[in-house]
């Protein structure tokens, strides 16, 4: 036999591109590896392309946080101005309350109890502080201290209502 054996087909193993020669399913094989090629170069252009996307768009991100920042600083500094300025406003009007206001009456014990008491609010309060404190129904209460409270509390009261 000088012929070699046929394939399954019954054709020769080792003919010139027929079916079953060793040439089809090398072939097969490159065209497989070509396009699995060309869908890798797809996937890799795709990627780049998104992976570009994202980097513009953090880039966007970025600056319009700038932006925002930006702003937020500018108007943060024009809230302290702002209230630079109230405050002076606010020192200026109390200076200026303060030239009319009486003196307090210096009675008895009122340095004492009233001390840094300027308006007729902050004696109410200093006034109900020290209520709290000497009532007699307290463990620590003064029925004699509550009547000198009572007493420089009425003096100042009417001072600061005339």
């Amino acid at each position: 036999m000088n012929q070699p054996e046929n394939d399954i087909t019954g054709e020769n193993f080792w003919g010139s591109g027929q079916a079953g020669s060793p040439a089809r399913p090398l072939e097969a094989e490159r065209r497989k590896l070509a396009e699995e090629r060309l869908k890798l170069e797809r996937e890799k252009k795709e990627f780049h392309l998104r992976q570009e996307t994202e980097e513009k768009r953090f880039a966007e991100e970025a600056y319009l946080f700038q932006m925002k920042w930006k702003i937020l600083e500018s108007e943060l500094k024009k809230l302290a101005r702002e209230k630079q300025i109230w405050e002076s406003e606010k020192e200026l009007s109390r200076r200026r309350a303060g030239s009319h206001r009486r003196s307090p009456v210096s009675a008895e014990g009122a340095e004492v109890f009233f001390s840094g008491v300027e308006d007729e609010l902050s004696l109410k309060k200093r006034y109900k502080e020290l209520i709290k404190i000497y009532h007699p129904d307290n463990q620590g209460g003064d029925t004699v201290t509550l009547q000198k409270i009572n007493k420089i509390y009425d003096i100042l009261r009417k001072q600061y209502s005339a």
